[in-house]
């Protein structure tokens, strides 16, 4: 069976701060601690987590959603890659993301739901609480 999860956070910040974040290299890698290698243009394949997450862009609604073809190194040899949809929607305090992540691997959404949030959401926290 395969999986997916859906969760979201609001951040301080417009929707194109995030949007120009999450596809710029430099700051993809600050905001989450580890070497990323990423631009705003569908098609291009790009890694984040030092080369542990690959993918492709396959499409982008600027600063509307990002979608991915998306796998780790974790994931078994003989599964498709999953798909990531990145939602930025404008509300009163700033911009909520929505990830929702699909096609994954039987047994490995929770594990996924976890990584999500420690080491993208809550360094995304701090990293734009300072950069406002």
């Amino acid at each position: 069976m395969i999986e997916e999860i859906r969760i979201s956070e609001i951040f301080p910040v417009s929707a194109k701060r995030l949007f120009d974040a999450w596809l710029d290299s430099e700051e993809h890698s600050e905001f989450t601690g580890s070497k990323s290698n990423i631009k705003p243009v569908v098609g291009l394949k790009f890694s984040a987590g030092n080369g542990y997450i690959t993918g492709r862009i396959i499409s982008l609604q600027p600063y509307g959603r990002i979608v991915q073809s998306w796998r780790t190194t974790d994931f078994p040899k003989s599964s498709p890659d999953s798909r990531l949809e990145i939602l930025f929607e404008k509300v009163n305090n700033g911009t909520r993301i929505t990830l929702i992540h699909t096609r994954l691997p039987k047994g490995q959404a929770s594990d996924y739901e976890k990584g999500w949030k420690k080491n993208y959401f809550k360094p995304m926290k701090k990293y734009f609480k300072k950069s406002k």
